[in-house]
């Protein structure tokens, strides 16, 4: 049949509805395909071959390379966080209590949202360009020739170093905004080491460090241990 036949040069009509459903279709496979992929990667880890040298790695790579960040990040929130609350507690007489909202903000979500984030943007981007070039460069059907799971060799690692280190980053966090309220307030409202960290301290408990969870910032639990301490 000729190229020239009218009925090769006649477009298909495609209809709004066809183009919704087609990208609706996309979106449903691409939440599969990494549903599975996320269900695979942890189903590796009940069955060996395991790969701890490439744990260590991407914990030094994720978690190590991180820090500077994520610290250097939490210090000026802390430092922020002082500066605006201080002004509100001043007009009532208690800036001893900047200590205690500081500590309870930056323990119960600032931290853990804000190390999420960092560690999501600082290491997201890198890992899925490198497994994509690994990709292209037929890496990875290589790594299956050879009878190497890339799921388990590629994505498995990294995952577990993520879920390890990301704790730790957060409380690293959680304690450089801790210094940095406590220097601004040193400078600001002139309060005392002791009273600062005793404060902040205090006002923690054991729950506020496994809850980390923006919906339960600031509940009710929360404003009786800052009534109580006003008392």
């Amino acid at each position: 049949m000729a190229t020239t036949d009218p009925r090769l040069l006649e477009g298909n009509p495609v209809s709004l509805t066809g183009a919704l459903l087609e990208g609706v279709k996309q979106r449903i496979q691409h939440v599969q395909d990494y549903a599975l992929l996320a269900a695979r990667s942890v189903s590796n880890l009940f069955s060996p071959p395991y790969y701890f040298s490439d744990v260590l790695e991407q914990m030094d790579i994720i978690g190590v390379g991180s820090l500077p960040i994520v610290v250097l990040t939490g210090f000026f929130i802390g430092a922020v966080m002082v500066l605006q609350t201080a002004a509100q507690f001043v007009r009532f007489g208690q800036t001893a209590l900047t200590a205690d909202a500081v500590s309870l903000a930056l323990v119960r979500e600032l931290g853990p949202t804000i190390s999420g984030l960092l560690v999501t943007g600082r290491n997201a981007s890198s890992i899925a360009s490198e497994l994509g070039s690994m990709v292209v460069t037929e890496q990875v059907d290589a790594m299956r020739a050879m009878g190497t799971d890339p799921t388990r060799k590629l994505v498995t690692p990294r995952m577990v170093a993520t879920v390890l280190m990301l704790p730790l980053l957060t409380a690293m966090a959680d304690f450089s905004g801790l210094i940095g309220g406590f220097v601004v307030s040193s400078f600001t409202l002139r309060l005392g080491a002791v009273a600062f960290w005793t404060r902040a301290i205090n006002t923690l408990v054991f729950s506020d460090l496994m809850q980390g969870s923006p919906s339960r910032s600031f509940s009710v639990s929360s404003y009786q241990r800052l009534a109580a301490t006003t008392d």
